[in-house]
């Protein structure tokens, strides 16, 4: 739930928003879950979703609101929620691209399903170690979990020109688009990933699966 919550966020914290005053949750609860499971799920995104969204509401006497929100039925468990879609679009020349979050939540949390995979877990023994996955893991579930609302503070403070959050596309599908809506003409020349460490090596190993590399590695609250 708080993980699900700072994504939602995200799309906010990268305009710049510092403060959220209501937001709508969803979620989805699989099909094939019995209602106990399902009762006890929702109960923790819940709990998760409050927990981050009070964080978020800190300091203003409790005036942010997080909608109850939506249920559905689905085939596997899904966590979201809605934020309005605006980017800005003041990119120049010679600005700094600074990334908030390092890169590869998904190769970690995929990584870590695999340690109970011996087919999966036999492709990436070569390169990392079980205890370096553990460890990549807390850093994705840190990662995921931390708010960019500092961040969005700081550009305000010193007048950012564009942002974007970095999930489902990876950071080459977002800069991109974040490219084509600058008002002058610009292009994003990024040299250096921040990944979380033994990530890329695991993404190396496993060919064209993740695309970590590449850029095109899908991200969560990133």
């Amino acid at each position: 739930g708080r993980i699900a919550c700072a994504n939602v966020l995200s799309d906010l914290y990268a305009m710049g928003i510092t403060e959220c005053d209501n937001m709508l949750m969803l979620l989805s609860v699989s099909q094939k879950m019995t209602e106990e499971v399902t009762l006890g799920l929702g109960g923790g995104v819940t709990r998760g979703r409050g927990s981050a969204f009070h964080y978020v509401s800190a300091g203003r006497g409790g005036a942010a609101r997080c909608g109850r929100g939506q249920g559905r039925e689905h085939a596997e468990p899904l966590f979201g929620g809605v934020v309005p879609p605006p980017r800005p679009d003041s990119a120049v020349p010679g600005d700094v691209l600074v990334l908030t979050k390092p890169l590869g939540t998904q190769v970690a949390v995929s990584a870590h399903q695999w340690l109970d995979n011996p087919e999966r877990w036999n492709k990436i023994k070569l390169v990392v170690t079980r205890e370096e996955v553990e460890l990549a893991y807390q850093e994705a579930m840190f990662s995921m979990a931390m708010l960019n609302r500092t961040a969005a503070g700081l550009m305000r403070a010193f007048g950012a020109h564009a942002a974007t959050d970095v999930t489902g596309f990876g950071i080459l599908g977002h800069a991109r688009t974040l490219a084509g809506q600058q008002r002058q003409e610009v292009a994003f020349v990024i040299h250096n990933l921040p990944v979380i460490a033994k990530m890329a090596a695991v993404s190396k190993a496993c060919g064209a699966r993740f695309g970590l590399l590449q850029g095109t590695a899908p991200e969560t609250s990133g």
